[in-house]
């Protein structure tokens, strides 16, 4: 996803960088760092920053995908379809 939306010119590669370190930084430990959820983090913030998704959008879609997550058998894929309250 960072990749695609950096090659449509959403932002730079330094952009990225510079906002995932800012993400990463607070972490404790290695496997903190090496967190998804550091990444997610870093690139919520950039859509919210150029207007792309608001705060309330990305919240949103984030409630909806643990909720669909928290829905879905394991081992099969997690689909925003499978959301029990049906907003995706």
């Amino acid at each position: 996803m960072v990749v695609a939306l950096r090659q449509a010119g959403l932002f730079t590669w330094s952009e990225w960088a510079e906002r995932l370190g800012a993400a990463i930084r607070p972490a404790d430990g290695p496997e903190a760092a090496a967190d998804y959820g550091r990444w997610l983090v870093a690139l919520e913030a950039i859509l919210a920053e150029r207007g792309i998704a608001d705060e309330a959008a990305l919240a949103a879609r984030r409630d909806a995908f643990l909720r669909a997550a928290a829905a879905t058998p394991h081992g099969a894929p997690i689909r925003l379809e499978n959301d029990p309250l049906g907003r995706s």
